[in-house]
């Protein structure tokens, strides 16, 4: 394994860049000491939506003062961040979201992905069927 994407706080008032570090799943970094330290020192949890995550060939496109942290990825976690990463059309999420209805399977991933889609919570509630406020929980 070698550094192939960069965790990384996005400041306030920036773009939505990368993914939400919880929108990609469940990735093996994410729970070695070296992540735990650094999103304790910096008082955020894996589920913030300011926790992203960028392939190591975008580190451009983070934000100069953003805090940022190399990780290594299997090919497997590597191909689930460029999925999460790349530009989704807001019909084809808001048709995965209607879909929502018939599973409830990584429903956290798939808020996450419409939210950083640029969907608002309010639509993604009526969409899913999902209280509001579980949507809301998940934007902090």
């Amino acid at each position: 394994m070698a550094d192939d994407a960069y965790l990384f706080l996005l400041p306030d008032r920036q773009p939505r860049l990368g993914a939400a570090l919880a929108a990609v799943g469940v990735v093996e970094c994410a729970e070695t000491p070296a992540v735990h330290g650094w999103l304790q020192a910096h008082d955020v949890s894996v589920t913030s939506e300011q926790v992203r995550i960028l392939p190591a060939d975008a580190e451009a496109l983070i934000p100069e003062e953003a805090e940022r942290l190399p990780v290594p990825l299997s090919e497997e976690e590597a191909w689930r961040v460029q999925k999460e990463c790349a530009p989704q059309s807001v019909t084809d999420m808001e048709g995965e979201l209607l879909e929502f209805r018939e599973t409830t399977q990584d429903w956290e991933a798939l808020v996450h992905r419409a939210l950083t889609a640029g969907i608002a919570a309010p639509r993604i509630a009526r969409l899913t069927g999902l209280d509001p406020q579980v949507i809301g929980r998940l934007i902090v």
